[in-house]
C-alpha cells in the first residue's frame, strides 16, 4: 500500500519542533559561552604556554591548571629545586591529577599528585593544600639518589610508587615546556585569557603579596629587594612604601579603583622576573590581574591567543602588576 503523504498541518508541526529543537541548541551554546567568559574558561583552554626554542611545539590548558602548575613551580624554584625537578614534579601532577586539585582517587587518593593520607602523605587538608603537595613530593623527590639523572619516568616512579610508572614520560614534553616557562628559563612564552574569577572575593596588592608569599615563601621577597609597594585611586591615601608589606597608595595613572604592584627585580636575575612575570598570568583569574609589564614587554588580560607585546614602559627593572582595586577586605 503506497505510503500517504504528509498533511499540511503535520509538516508545519515538524517544521516547528526542528525549530524549536535548534533554538535550544542555540540557547545552550550561547549559556556555555557566557558562562566561558564568566568563569574565565576553567572549563576550557583558556592558556597556552609555547615552546622557547622557536620549533613551533605548545601546550593549551585552563586557567585553574595552570594556576596549580605555576603554585608547583614557585614551590620547587623557593626549595632552591632544579628546573628539572620542576619538570618532573609537573609532568607527575599531569598524570596523576591533569593538574586539577581533584577530592577523590584511587582508594584514598587526593589531589594534584594523588596522595594518600593513609600512606604518611599527610591530612586530607593538607594534601588539598597545593602548596602543601608540591613541597612534600619535592621532599620526597630530594631524597632520590641522582634524580636528576634518571629518566623522568623512573625518578616520578620513585617518589609516587603508581600501579603504571610508564605512564609519566608522555607527559614530559608538556611538562619540560610549562617549566621552562614557569622557572623563567623562557621569557614571554605563558599567556592566558585573564577573564577575572567572579567568586573571588579579595583582590589587589594585598591579595597579590598573600598569594606570593603562599607560593614562594619569603625567600622570593628577599631575592626581588624584599619590596612589594601597590598604589590605589579607591582609597585616596598618603603615598607610602613598607618593607615586606603592601599599602594602599594613590596611583596618578590608576583610574576606576586599579591597583599597581611593582616587584623589583635585581639586576641580572632576569630569570626571576620572568618566573613572576609568568606567576603573575598564571594568576591573573583569580587575583583579576590586568596586566603584567616586564623587561619591555607586557600581557594584558583577554588576549589568550595574543603573545606578548612590546612596550616603551619598565617598571624600573622589575615586574609590574596592575590589578583591580581592592575589594572583599
Amino acid at each position: 500500500m503506497p505510503e500517504q503523504s504528509p498533511t499540511p498541518k503535520k509538516r508545519r508541526r515538524g517544521r516547528l519542533f526542528r525549530f524549536s529543537a535548534a533554538f535550544v541548541v542555540l540557547l545552550a551554546v550561547a549559556g556555555y559561552l557566557v558562562v566561558q567568559y564568566v568563569t574565565g574558561g576553567r572549563g576550557g583552554p583558556g592558556c597556552k604556554v609555547v615552546s622557547g626554542k622557536g620549533d613551533g611545539q605548545e601546550f593549551e590548558f585552563t586557567q585553574e591548571q595552570t594556576m596549580n602548575a605555576a603554585t608547583i613551580a614557585a614551590v620547587g624554584t623557593g626549595r632552591g629545586m632544579p628546573e628539572r625537578a620542576v619538570t618532573i614534579a609537573l609532568a607527575t601532577a599531569i598524570q596523576e591529577s591533569q593538574l586539577v586539585n581533584i577530592t577523590h582517587g584511587d582508594r584514598d587518593s587526593l589531589g594534584l599528585f594523588q596522595q594518600r593520607p593513609s600512606q604518611g602523605w599527610g591530612t586530607e587538608k593538607q594534601i588539598m593544600d597545593p602548596t602543601y603537595a608540591a613541597g612534600v613530593f619535592y621532599e620526597h623527590l630530594a631524597k632520590v639518589d641522582d634524580y636528576q639523572k634518571l629518566p623522568l619516568t623512573v625518578a616520578a616512579q620513585r617518589v609516587q610508587r603508581s600501579g603504571y610508572p610508564e605512564a609519566y614520560a608522555k607527559h614530559e614534553p608538556d611538562a619540560a615546556m610549562l617549566s621552562a616557562a614557569l622557572t623563567g628559563q623562557s621569557a614571554a612564552t605563558l599567556t592566558c585569557q585573564g577573564l577575572p574569577d567572579t567568586t573571588v572575593t579579595a583582590t589587589g596588592p594585598d591579595a597579590v603579596r598573600a598569594a606570593l608569599l603562599r607560593d614562594f615563601g619569603r625567600k622570593v621577597l628577599k631575592e626581588t629587594g624584599a619590596e612589594v609597594t601597590g598604589d590605589s585611586a579607591s582609597k585616596g591615601t598618603s603615598a607610602s612604601k613598607s618593607r615586606g608589606r603592601s599599602k594602599s597608595t594613590p596611583s596618578p595613572s590608576a583610574t576606576g579603583g586599579s591597583s599597581t604592584v611593582t616587584l623589583p627585580v635585581r639586576a641580572g636575575s632576569t630569570k626571576t622576573g620572568w618566573q613572576l612575570a609568568h606567576w603573575a598570568v598564571a594568576n591573573s583569574s583569580a587575583l583579576h590581574i590586568d596586566r603584567v609589564s616586564y623587561a619591555g614587554r607586557e600581557w594584558a588580560a583577554g588576549s589568550a591567543d595574543d603573545p606578548w607585546h612590546s612596550t616603551s614602559t619598565k617598571a624600573a627593572g622589575g615586574v609590574r602588576i596592575v590589578t583591580e582595586g581592592p575589594t572583599g577586605q
